[in-house]
């Protein structure tokens, strides 16, 4: 979950109350900071203030909403009809005025998770460095455009983020993908990893994303 306030002690109470809820809590003290974390990471919701120096939490919405749907719950001084119409109509999920009880923040922060998922819970989806896979529509998406990849190529991916961080040959790929009885070559899989390097260096990722475990396979981090 990211925290995004410019005021340090808002940031530390938000911290408190919601690490007493077992939640993982990252921080960010403006706009643009935000967007650079939401942007290399995954986060289950985003808590955002509206009265922010770099970029307020109005252009922030605006900005983030380009790239991802992670749930936001505004969090500001003001409560006006107007300025909660603002938030939701920008794409915001939910809206706290300050000040608020610890007990309401938890209970808006649960409810809001718990709606999510359910809404998310007729698709599968795997999130990795920014990289949104829709297993549902074997879709994928990368700051809201859409990598256009052949089927070997979105399953050569889907298997090397599922096992994230783990090195394999291209005998478990060839395994993986085109099954026991696969008649051709293992390197027919180089071919396919290089034309994936090619197209995920297109959306700016280095082509190191994939490496390269000489003589035995690939992985990713």
């Amino acid at each position: 979950m990211l925290i995004v306030d410019d005021e340090k002690t808002m940031r530390q109470l938000l911290r408190i109350y919601l690490q007493q809820e077992n939640y993982d809590i990252y921080e960010a003290e403006n706009g643009q900071e935000a967007f650079e974390k939401v942007k290399r990471n995954d986060f289950d919701l985003m808590i955002l203030d509206v009265m922010m120096p770099v970029m307020d939490g109005w252009k922030t919405l605006e900005v983030i909403r380009e790239i991802s749907d992670i749930p936001i719950l505004m969090l500001t001084a003001k409560g006006t009809v107007q300025d909660k119409v603002t938030g939701f109509s920008s794409g915001a999920d939910d809206y706290l005025v300050k000040p608020f009880d610890e007990a309401e923040l938890v209970v808006r922060v649960g409810a809001l998770l718990r709606r999510t998922n359910l809404n998310q819970s007729n698709d599968e989806i795997i999130k990795y460095n920014g990289i949104i896979i829709n297993l549902t529509s074997r879709e994928i998406f990368h700051e809201g455009i859409k990598l256009n990849l052949t089927q070997t190529e979105f399953d050569l991916l889907q298997v090397l983020v599922e096992h994230r961080g783990n090195v394999l040959s291209r005998e478990q790929l060839v395994e993986k993908i085109w099954g026991l009885e696969f008649s051709g070559e293992d390197r027919t899989v180089d071919s396919h990893i290089k034309n994936l390097r090619e197209k995920l260096s297109s959306l700016g990722f280095e082509k190191s994303i994939i490496k390269t475990v000489w003589g035995i396979g690939y992985k990713v981090e």
